[in-house]
């Protein structure tokens, strides 16, 4: 893969623009933004700059300030799951499960990873970490298994969501060499929720499908939203 950082993405400046809007404090933003019932956070918000219209993905117009706001959306994301599996490991979440808590901690070590790369990648324009609730689902094994499968989910139509909407080849591979290790965590999750003999009836197939649904950045927020503070 090609070397992928903010000065090798933003050659004329054009990202920079972004930078100093991207430095807001997060809880106003979040508070601002959220809209009334059930938590789901609006696309101000969630990307950390200053209005809906400046921080909606293009789907229409690439750019590499739009490629800016994927990135920063794929970094939300990458918290949230990094956040629920860190929690989830502190409240040893799986018991005697050993299967499980082996799912839980290296997931949770590549999901920390993630964060990692994609912060190093934009830099001062990266998004602050928000906070998150996630209830009962980080100490109830049954819930935890659920919730992780669901994320895993997302994670994987978001990724491919968004691949389209990118402009520079070097974010493309960055993005892909982390859409597929998304995708074998949906698989392994799933593996385990379907009692490791999965049939094709169980919706924990861990390939259920010949073709993987992509989500919008809308239908993204709708189900990641409610676990973000306001």
């Amino acid at each position: 893969m090609s070397k992928l950082d903010l000065q090798h993405i933003d050659v004329d400046g054009a990202i920079q623009e972004t930078a100093d809007a991207a430095g807001m404090d997060r809880r106003d933003l979040l508070r601002n933004g959220a809209l009334a019932g059930g938590g789901l956070v609006a696309g101000s918000a969630f990307f950390g700059i200053l209005s809906p219209a400046e921080a909606a993905i293009s789907t229409r117009r690439k750019s590499k300030a739009n490629d800016v706001k994927i990135l920063n959306f794929a970094l939300t994301l990458e918290f949230l799951e990094a956040e629920f599996y860190k929690q989830a490991l502190a409240n040893k979440v799986a018991g005697n499960d050993a299967v499980l808590q082996k799912f839980n901690e290296v997931v949770a070590d590549h999901e920390a990873k993630h964060v990692t790369f994609l912060r190093g990648v934009l830099g001062r324009a990266a998004v602050k970490k928000p906070s998150f609730d996630f209830g009962t689902a980080v100490s109830n094994r049954d819930e935890f298994k659920v919730t992780a499968q669901t994320l895993e989910d997302v994670g994987v139509s978001a990724y491919a969501g968004q691949g389209p909407n990118i402009l520079q080849k070097a974010v493309v591979q960055g993005a892909l060499s982390i859409h597929s290790v998304e995708a074998r965590h949906a698989a392994w999750i799933r593996f385990i929720n379907g009692g490791g003999l999965p049939t094709a009836a169980n919706a924990a197939l861990p390939a259920p499908a010949t073709f993987d649904r992509r989500r919008t950045e809308n239908q993204v927020l709708a189900l990641a939203g409610p676990f973000i503070e306001s």
